[in-house]
């Protein structure tokens, strides 16, 4: 079983990982350089880094105004959320 602890310190280093890719992408866009591919932004954020993924959305204005990148993006923060409450419940693993 998954403990909080455990599931806790994953989501907070991948959130750490993600938040740091944005801002890398984000410099990257204001540069002209590479950029990090959209679907590697979701992936990161589908694998638990979402929380990080939106504090650098925010802080850095960063794919916020992008319909279908945002619309793609929530749908993945719905499908952790729930995610995360059937991992935490004691039946799932029945």
């Amino acid at each position: 079983m998954i403990t909080f602890q455990a599931g806790l310190i994953y989501c907070l280093i991948l959130s750490f990982i993600t938040f740091i890719v944005y801002w890398k992408d984000k410099r990257a866009s204001i540069k002209g350089t590479w950029r990090t591919p959209e679907k590697t932004l979701h992936t990161l954020a589908f694998l638990g880094g979402w929380p990080g993924a939106l504090l650098a959305q925010r802080l850095f204005r960063h794919k916020t105004s992008k319909f279908r990148f945002q619309f793609v993006f929530w749908l993945i923060v719905i499908i952790n959320c729930i995610g995360t409450v059937l991992i935490q419940n004691p039946d799932f693993y029945m």
